[in-house]
Parts: C-alpha cells; sequence; structure tokens
C-alpha cells in the first residue's frame, strides 16, 4: 500500500492543535509513519516541504499577505484540507481585534502596519474550501483521532 501524503501546517496561532498532533504521536507513531509519507511538518522536521499532497492539516487563522498566499498554494496542491483548531475553523481567538472599537483599531494601526497584518484576521474558509472543519481551543484529540483513521 502507497503511504499518503500529509503535510501540517501552522499560521497565526498558538500551535496548541499542532502539540494535541503530537500528542497523538505517541500512542500512533508507527502506524502514522507506515501510513503517511509526512512531507511537511515544521515542528519535527527541517527538510518541509509543499509538493502535492493528499491531505493538509492546518492550524491558525490567517493574519497577513503571505500566509494567504502560502494557504492559497497549499490548496492547490492538498487533496482535501482538514482545518484544526478554533483559529483555523472561526478566526478566533485570534480574530478578536476584528471587533475593538474604532478607538482602539487606530491605537493599534501602526503595530498592524509593521506586522504587515491584513485588515482582518480570518478563517481558513474565508479564502479556500476547506474539507473537514475540526473545532475547539485546542482541538479534540479523540476527534483528531477519529478524522486520522478515516484518512
Amino acid at each position: 500500500m502507497q503511504k499518503k501524503k500529509l503535510g501540517i501546517f501552522s499560521f497565526t496561532c498558538c500551535e496548541g492543535c499542532t502539540v494535541v498532533f503530537i500528542e497523538l504521536l505517541n500512542n500512533h507513531f508507527f502506524d502514522y509513519k507506515n501510513r503517511f509519507d509526512f512531507v511537511s511538518f515544521r515542528q519535527l522536521k527541517s527538510n518541509n516541504k509543499t509538493g502535492k499532497m493528499d491531505f493538509a492539516i492546518i492550524e491558525g487563522a490567517i493574519s497577513t499577505a503571505s500566509e494567504k498566499k502560502k494557504l492559497l498554494e497549499i490548496r492547490k496542491k492538498a487533496k482535501k484540507i482538514i482545518a484544526i483548531g478554533s483559529c483555523a475553523c472561526t478566526g478566533a481567538p485570534s480574530n478578536q481585534r476584528n471587533n475593538f472599537r474604532p478607538e482602539i483599531k487606530k491605537e493599534i494601526e501602526k503595530q498592524v502596519k509593521a506586522l504587515r497584518q491584513l485588515k482582518t484576521i480570518e478563517p481558513l474558509k474565508k479564502y479556500v474550501k476547506v474539507d473537514i472543519l475540526l473545532n475547539g481551543c485546542p482541538v479534540n484529540i479523540t476527534q483528531l483521532e477519529k478524522a486520522m483513521e478515516g484518512l
């Protein structure tokens, strides 16, 4: 059986969902190693690629033009995208500044520009088709495990 190509990516977030995935590896390392070719997983390997993938698991909201560009690239190369965590699924809590009062937005405007942030922070589905949404902060380990079984 040929291994499925899997990429794991993080955008604007605390990376707690990646920690949950790494926790899954405690119990499923050999199973996942035999089933998947991890083409990209920045937290575990240094030689990462964004080539053709069967699945892309993504955590984090989109807050910069470079993140948006990378997300669009991933969507072109991945057969299925799995959004994990609240940031990826809803944009929250990263998107809280979208709803700040105008005077607060004015106050942080310089920092937002200095960090090259977009005007708003958005969930993945604002920019690309997402095939599976696993909400939660962080993602529920049992839900993620079931999703991995289905891949």
